[in-house]
């Protein structure tokens, strides 16, 4: 469960190679988050090689409670994914951040040993003698041994099916690693799901959506989990418990 200290900007960052993935995979996948109003970073900008990791990134990697890093043929080719990847691992070692590989084309052992294009790849950044080089082999190896998703296993390799088992896990991760959701609690997933739902969240305009119940049935709970889901989509926000007894 996230500290309530931790201050979050957004819930998933997608970590990948623009040139493989971003209009294919990663743009399917990103609109599956964001239909599931999971609030998700993803640059589309393209850094010129050898330039260092933008601020801006490592802010977004730090304000994140996910990070999805989808490994493809040519992901080790590029610096500055491997920079993300070091950040991303750094961050996860000493803090909260939950790390969800997806292997696009590639297996987890070509990543975890930098086989066939990570080993060319890894052999150009020597020559070029680059002094990263062992951060960002560490970085493959930690990253190869998180259990994630061979998109070519899932669904006879229907990506379509994959994206939609990659977004639910999403979904249902962040439910519990949100402070103040008690996973103990029957039920909460779904009705957390169905109230998420009634807000339409994006739809524009001013939504009101009230919760009906018997004392003591989790209407302030279930009302303040999902705020404590929500909030970090929004530039201002608050909550007023115990508004009978406050008015």
């Amino acid at each position: 469960m996230a500290s309530s200290s931790q201050s979050y900007n957004c819930d998933v960052f997608l970590s990948f190679r623009g040139d493989d993935t971003r209009k294919t995979f990663v743009d399917h996948l990103y609109s599956a988050l964001v239909d599931r109003s999971i609030s998700t970073y993803k640059d589309d900008e393209t850094l010129p090689r050898g330039e260092p990791i933008r601020p801006s990134l490592i802010k977004a990697i730090e304000g994140s409670r996910i990070a999805v890093i989808i490994f493809s043929e040519n992901y080790a080719n590029s610096s500055w994914c491997l920079d993300e990847l070091v950040h991303i691992m750094k961050c996860k070692d000493e803090g909260e951040l939950v790390v969800l590989p997806v292997f696009y084309g590639v297996d987890p052992s070509e990543v975890k040993k930098q086989k066939r294009k990570y080993e060319e790849a890894f052999n150009k950044h020597e020559v070029e003698n680059n002094s990263k080089v062992e951060l960002w082999r560490k970085a493959l190896v930690d990253a190869g041994e998180i259990s994630g998703w061979e998109l070519k296993n899932i669904a006879n390799g229907h990506e379509s099916k994959a994206i939609k088992e990659i977004a639910d896990t999403i979904s249902d991760k962040l439910l519990f690693i949100t402070p103040d959701v008690n996973e103990d609690l029957v039920g909460i997933r779904a009705r957390l799901q169905e109230l998420e739902a009634h807000l339409d969240i994006g739809s524009g305009g001013v939504r009101m959506v009230g919760i009906w119940g018997v004392g003591g049935s989790g209407k302030t709970t279930l009302a303040s989990s999902l705020y404590m889901k929500i909030s970090c989509r929004f530039q201002s926000h608050c909550i007023v418990d115990n508004i009978r007894e406050e008015s």
